[in-house]
C-alpha cells in the first residue's frame, strides 16, 4: 500500500467508497458528506482551497482503497479540517486510517494550530482512533459546519 496525493483519475473512485461507505450505515442523508457538491471532483476542489491537499492511499494495482482530506475549516484562521476519511471494507483493520491521518495531520501541523473533525458517535471505531491520536471530544460543532446530522465533534491542537 502506497499513500499519495490524489489525481484527477481517482476522483471517481473515492466519490464511489465515500458512497459506499456512508450507505452500509444508513448515512446517504442529507447533513453529511454524500451530498457535498465537491465530492465527484475532490481533485479539483483540494487543489483551488489554499493549504489544502487531499491523499488516496492505493494498493499494489494502483486502485484506490481510501483516502483523507485537510482544509481550511469555515474561514477559522489557524483551524482546518480533517474530512472525507474513508477506506474500503476490504481495506479496513490493516491501520491504513491511521497512516492517512498521520500524513494529514503532519501536513496540517505546517499551516495550522488546531485540526478539527466531525463524525457520528455510531461510528465507534473511527471515534476511537481520533482519541488515540490525540483529539478531544467538543460539546457541540464549531461555528461554520457545514453537517447538521453529526453528532460528534473533535479538536486536536497541532504541534
Amino acid at each position: 500500500m502506497r499513500i499519495r496525493e490524489i489525481e484527477e483519475k481517482d476522483n471517481k473512485a473515492m466519490e464511489q467508497i465515500i458512497k459506499r461507505s456512508l450507505e452500509s450505515f444508513g448515512l446517504d442523508i442529507p447533513g453529511t458528506a454524500y451530498f457535498d457538491p465537491q465530492l465527484s471532483s475532490l481533485y479539483q476542489f483540494y487543489k483551488q482551497e489554499t493549504n489544502a491537499k487531499y491523499w488516496v492511499i492505493v494498493n499494489e494495482k494502483d486502485e484506490v482503497v481510501g483516502g483523507v482530506g485537510i482544509a481550511p475549516f469555515g474561514g477559522k484562521k489557524g483551524i482546518c479540517e480533517l474530512q472525507k476519511l474513508y477506506i474500503t471494507p476490504e481495506a479496513q483493520g490493516l491501520g491504513l486510517s491511521r497512516e492517512l491521518m498521520n500524513v494529514a495531520l503532519n501536513f496540517a501541523k505546517n499551516h495550522y494550530t488546531h485540526c478539527y473533525l466531525e463524525t457520528l458517535t455510531k461510528l465507534q471505531v473511527a471515534n476511537l482512533l481520533y482519541s488515540k491520536l490525540g483529539f478531544r471530544a467538543l460539546e457541540k460543532p464549531l461555528a461554520g459546519s457545514e453537517h447538521n446530522a453529526m453528532d460528534a465533534w473533535y479538536i486536536k491542537e497541532l504541534s
